[in-house]
């Protein structure tokens, strides 16, 4: 019991910690086994979370994985668990967004193991892109990464108007 305490104040003290900003854009290579060789930059910049692990799912808008460190995943999961579980929507919302979820883990190695649905539900072929989106990484098979910022190439300039163009919040440039 006390070893259950222990840990629990240890996770919400991690909780409380700022969360952090991933940088960059990355393309590498998957294995026959679906494992990919993180970028020396990403594997850098996630150092504080390895021995924590992370946390592997379908995204919700694309067909690529998003892969969380423990502490991000942790505290959307406390969102999640807002819910009102009684409401059908919610549990809906809840069973599909954790859908194939997966805890996962770097090796010695630095590469990344994916589990074989996941390949499946994400069309990882050989050539992968690794991309921050601010917390989290996306891992997308890279012709389909490319199409997708193809597509929203189009419009982008409207959406980020739309998004960040608060006319009255000049915080923001």
């Amino acid at each position: 019991m006390v070893n259950c305490g222990k840990y629990l104040l240890y996770l919400i003290a991690n909780l409380n910690n700022t969360v952090q900003h991933l940088v960059g854009t990355y393309e590498c290579k998957a294995d026959s086994k679906g494992r990919i060789m993180m970028p020396v930059a990403i594997k850098k910049q996630l150092a504080a979370n390895l021995a924590e692990g992370f946390v592997l799912k379908r995204a919700v808008f694309n067909t690529c994985l998003e892969l969380y460190p423990l502490k991000e995943w942790m505290l959307l999961m406390e969102k999640v668990n807002g819910l009102n579980r009684f409401n059908k929507k919610n549990n809906d919302f809840i069973r599909r967004f954790t859908a194939g979820v997966k805890t996962v883990e770097m090796d010695g190695s630095g590469r990344l193991l994916i589990p074989k649905d996941l390949v499946h539900y994400a069309q990882i072929n050989k050539d992968v892109v690794v991309s921050s989106t601010v917390n989290i990484l996306e891992i997308w098979d890279k012709s389909l990464y490319e199409n997708a910022i193809d597509e929203a190439a189009l419009d982008f300039g409207a959406l980020a108007e739309e998004v960040m163009g608060d006319k009255n919040d000049d915080s923001i440039s």
